[in-house]
């Protein structure tokens, strides 16, 4: 039985996050879905590398896919795709070694949150527009609270799925740059506690608006507070940009995934 390396992209509005769960639509589930109607097989096993909450998106999902089948890897990936909603797709299937696995050989994700400056018609599930202005200066003098070896207690909760019992998350970078009418915020990290992207980003956008001081925003990482889960941002705007595995290149670009084109008052031609 093949082991098959997926890269999936999707939109996660219409889903309940990535994991198969009861009584509601996911995006593993969709794919499961898609496997038994291309193999007709009941007996395989489809592993993500990690968790996406309902409404996250993702640039660069990666899975293994353990599936009796001759179909070589792009025409599974085809076929998948035919059977999939649009809102799912699959970028790219390849054979790997069957002790590659998704979850475990990880070594870091990258998260790129959107922030809109203006209202906009067309991408408003992709971003969550803060109406006040943001100084983003404040808000790059804060985000350097959250780099390194920290304890994001307070960015997360308890939850009745299984998580790491430590708080405790290497942040390799985390970067705040502007895009015309977009703020975007890279996070890069050894592995992600449930919600506690959202609760950086809200943290930061809430200095940058003027509400905490950035030397406040430290504070959190020393001390339980309550105030980064009254701040958590809309999972609209995250999107799971990439896993890294052994030898990846890593790129320190930051780029929009649904840009917003032309700044409020630009003109076109």
């Amino acid at each position: 039985m093949p082991r098959f390396k997926l890269t999936v992209e999707y939109a996660g509005t219409r889903y309940s996050g990535w994991q198969i769960q009861k009584n509601a639509r996911t995006v593993q589930g969709e794919i499961d879905r898609a496997v038994r109607t291309v193999t007709g097989r009941k007996d395989f096993e489809l592993y993500g590398s990690g968790r996406t909450d309902a409404g996250v998106h993702a640039l660069a999902q990666t899975a293994h896919l353990d599936v009796s089948t001759s179909l070589p890897p792009d025409a599974l990936a085809r076929r998948l795709n035919d059977e999939l909603p649009s809102d799912i797709n699959i970028l790219h299937a390849e054979v790997v070694p069957h002790r590659f696995h998704a979850r475990h050989d990880a070594v870091a994700r990258r998260y790129v949150y959107q922030i809109a400056r203006r209202r906009t018609a067309f991408a408003k599930t992709y971003v969550w527009w803060v109406k006040d202005p943001l100084d983003v200066g404040r808000m790059r003098e804060a985000a350097a609270a959250f780099v390194g070896m920290r304890d994001f207690e307070s960015f997360t909760e308890k939850t009745p799925r299984a998580e790491p019992a430590s708080t405790l998350v290497l942040v390799e970078r985390l970067d705040i740059a502007e895009d015309a009418d977009l703020i975007l915020v890279g996070i890069e990290g050894s592995h992600f506690l449930w919600k506690m992207v959202r609760r950086i980003v809200g943290v930061l956008v809430e200095v940058g608006r003027g509400g905490l001081k950035p030397a406040e925003a430290a504070r959190f990482v020393d001390e339980r507070s309550a105030t980064p889960a009254r701040l958590t941002a809309p999972p609209s705007g995250l999107f799971l940009e990439r896993v890294y595995y052994k030898g990846d290149a890593r790129s320190a670009d930051l780029r929009a995934a649904t840009p917003l084109g032309l700044p409020k008052g630009g003109q076109g031609q």
